[in-house]
């Protein structure tokens, strides 16, 4: 009787939760995967129609636009968490190691954290600003350190341009979080093992690789799940870096979630008949799917590698 109670009470905590995870997470999931497959949803009636079948998701898989947007995600996803994770780790162990002005370093690495995106990426603007008329406007800090002449975000920048600045941008903007979880892990790990590494005359290197990562690995798996999916849905990094002086980015710059949101902000249905709200809820669908696909891959090497 006493433990009927208990899950009465457990239950009753949780029914508030449970209520609004599904008014605003699972409905609209399910609405959006019932959307994809109904070619010719209707936006502004918010109608169905009758046609159910995989034609948004057959169009969306011929466009070059959507399947250029997964490799600009991809790019973004694979350089920028690995290198972001591996910094943060390193810049962590360093913070935790002094102690004279320790606190005031760990604010300045935090900045960025509760900055504004737009903000810090019209700096970025600035700081890898070309231009094109040299002799009136003079050239952005990068250009003008290195004598270069580049277009890194305008309208003639290559992928390779652009996107380094928004891997600079993306791998500097996630430091501090990752920073601030690395340094409460280091601090949870008990002295006497780096006592007893000390004894055994272990090298920096080897105490690093041997002691600090096997005992943060349960740390690194959860920032490495996180940022995935964080990494992912990447989208106001590139609008606000190498979205250029216009409204709108550039196509050739979108990624996934660049693509959905314009497909759902166009009315009506496109050539060949697909409603364009169907085409962005299949992009949708598809994104949610990659990145649960990477979570499970991530959870099941966690399993092997994570030690508790």
């Amino acid at each position: 009787m006493l433990e009927y109670k208990k899950d009465y009470k457990a239950w009753a905590y949780m029914a508030i939760p449970l209520l609004l995870l599904s008014i605003f997470t699972f409905f609209p999931l399910l609405k959006t995967i019932g959307i994809s497959l109904f070619s010719q949803f209707d936006s502004t009636t918010n109608t169905f129609g009758t046609y159910f079948d995989f034609a948004a998701y057959v169009a969306v898989f011929k466009d070059p636009i959507f399947l250029n947007s997964i490799v600009n995600t991809l790019i973004i996803v694979f350089i920028s968490v690995p290198l972001s994770t591996g910094l943060a780790l390193l810049i962590a162990v360093g913070l935790n190691s002094i102690k004279p002005l320790q606190k005031i370093f760990q604010t300045i690495f935090f900045i960025p954290y509760v900055t504004n995106v737009l903000a810090i990426g019209m700096v970025f603007n600035l700081i890898f600003f070309h231009s094109a008329t040299p002799g009136i406007l003079p050239e952005g800090l990068v250009n003008s350190l290195f004598n270069l002449s580049r277009d890194w975000v305008g309208t003639t920048a290559t992928r390779s341009s652009w996107m380094v600045v928004v891997l600079i941008y993306v791998v500097w903007n996630g430091l501090p979080f990752k920073i601030l979880v690395f340094i409460g892990g280091l601090q949870n790990i008990s002295n006497q093992y780096y006592d007893a590494a000390k004894i055994d005359s272990a090298t920096p290197a080897k105490t690093l690789w041997r002691i600090t990562v096997p005992l943060l690995s349960p740390t690194i798996s959860y920032l490495l799940i996180t940022s995935f999916i964080g990494a992912f849905k990447s989208y106001e990094a590139v609008l606000s870096v190498a979205g250029g002086t216009g409204t709108a980015l550039d196509r050739d710059r979108w990624t996934i979630v660049a693509y959905v949101y314009d497909k759902i902000g166009i009315p009506g249905l496109d050539g060949k008949y697909i409603s364009f709200y169907s085409r962005g809820a299949a992009a949708a669908v598809i994104l949610f799917l990659i990145i649960l696909v990477f979570t499970f891959i991530n959870l099941q090497v966690s399993k092997r590698r994570v030690h508790y």
